[in-house]
């Protein structure tokens, strides 16, 4: 389940609660506060507190004091030049804050984002969930012969798609039922015999494999967050943090409107190209003959560089 009956509890609490403010409140934020996006089996991405708006990143560059006289158009002017040359600090003084749960082997990928504030659920502290992520048949796929770290296109069979879920779930449910038997104690602090201690939790756990549900809770200012985004939202990301960063995606773009759009044109669907890629496109353009061997790039930049200009 997303969430637990005292998360639910806290939940209820959480959205009964009004406050009379001067700060900036972005309403669209306001409608899905505290609330869990499901992803994944059992995953969400819940967002649980905010700072600032696309006007935060308009006052910042201008160093002024409140909203002025200045129209939205320029203001979205302003944030397009801002992202556009990499002008970072302005996003900066926006934070997000998202309660996150996550099979362990995506927050060990996610972790590599070194830029927000994290505290994870403590395996040391509580007894782990038991909830593991099985990954549906159409996610499954071979290793791809091309790139040595993803799934490549080719499915696998009805029968060995079966077996590879049936081995996920055995897996799952014996090595939970290990962790229980370790520990002594099972997933609601009931002791299982009388006649044993069990080990510690911190030891237990070592047991558990990495499909087994996290939580965290994530801080991040937007430049970062942006950042983060441009990376795991892409189609090259593993399916499994892709759906997550997807889910925030959606997030940002109900909080800071502007700056998502001018991020979908200045990031998602630009491309950099090298000074050897613009040697090559500036000869194209004059109608030059042109190949890889003459253009100085490697075999990879090449074909990545014509995949870019759409002659792949």
């Amino acid at each position: 389940m997303p969430l637990n009956t005292a998360q639910k509890a806290e939940v209820a609490e959480q959205q009964k609660i009004t406050a009379q403010t001067r700060r900036v409140t972005v309403p669209a934020l306001e409608e899905i506060l505290y609330e869990p996006i499901p992803v994944l089996d059992h995953g969400f991405v819940r967002l649980v507190d905010y700072m600032g708006d696309d006007q935060a990143i308009v006052q910042a560059a201008r160093v002024s004091y409140g909203i002025g006289t200045k129209q939205v158009n320029q203001d979205a002017g302003l944030i397009n030049y801002l992202l556009r040359h990499k002008h970072t600090t302005p996003f900066e003084m926006c934070e997000i804050k998202f309660h996150l749960k996550m099979p362990i082997f995506v927050a060990r990928q996610w972790i590599r984002h070194r830029t927000a504030n994290v505290n994870e659920y403590s395996a040391r502290y509580s007894v782990m969930d038991n909830e593991f992520y099985i990954p549906s048949a159409e996610t499954l796929a071979a290793q791809s012969t091309k790139n040595h770290q993803g799934r490549g296109e080719e499915s696998l069979s009805p029968e060995e798609t079966a077996r590879v879920i049936e081995i996920l779930k055995s897996d799952s449910q014996t090595c939970y039922k290990h962790y229980e038997e370790l520990m002594n104690t099972d997933s609601d602090g009931n002791v299982l015999d009388s006649n044993r201690k069990g080990i510690a939790r911190e030891l237990a756990r070592m047991n558990l494999p990495i499909n087994i549900y996290t939580q965290w809770y994530w801080k991040i200012d937007l430049h970062n967050l942006l950042h983060f985004l441009h990376l795991r939202a892409d189609s090259h990301a593993q399916y499994e943090i892709r759906v997550f960063a997807q889910s925030m995606m959606d997030v940002v773009k109900r909080w800071v409107p502007i700056a998502y759009a001018a991020f979908i044109d200045h990031r998602v669907n630009s491309v950099s190209i090298s000074g050897k890629g613009m040697e090559v496109l500036n000869n194209m353009l004059q109608g030059k003959s042109v190949t890889q061997e003459a253009s100085g790039m490697s075999k990879r930049e090449w074909v990545e560089l014509m995949e870019k200009l759409g002659k792949a």
